[in-house]
């Protein structure tokens, strides 16, 4: 891995990465636009063939009834395009957090071994 950028707050987003507010405004942080936006910023600021973004509601506070813990929203771009989706996981912070981490990482998986 050339480099990480962890991205916690709203300001974080539009700061390091430069996703518009007005995007986060619209959509919410917890957004497919937000983790396709922050994958792109990756990909691009790093100069690497791939990016990843990931943000969503580990827990164990900070759900809605339209975001709720667990909804996590990853997205891996590349030259040849860009693919998102929205999980719903459950289970306590640390494993919300390590079901993501996996999911990104098939993500980029199959996107290298099933081209667009």
């Amino acid at each position: 891995m050339e480099r990480g950028v962890v991205t916690y707050s709203n300001a974080s987003k539009i700061e390091l990465l430069g996703v518009p507010a007005e995007m986060i405004a619209a959509h919410g942080a917890v957004s497919e636009a937000v983790a396709a936006a922050m994958a792109e910023a990756v990909r691009t600021r790093s100069h690497v063939d791939v990016g990843i973004g990931v943000t969503g509601i580990a827990g164990p506070d900070g759900g809605t009834p339209d975001k709720p813990v667990g909804m996590v929203c990853i997205a891996a771009t590349s030259a040849a395009g860009t693919r998102v989706r929205t999980f719903r996981f459950v289970g306590g912070r640390e494993m919300v957090k390590f079901q993501a981490s996996q999911a990104a990482l098939d993500m980029v998986r199959r996107m290298l071994l099933e081209p667009s």
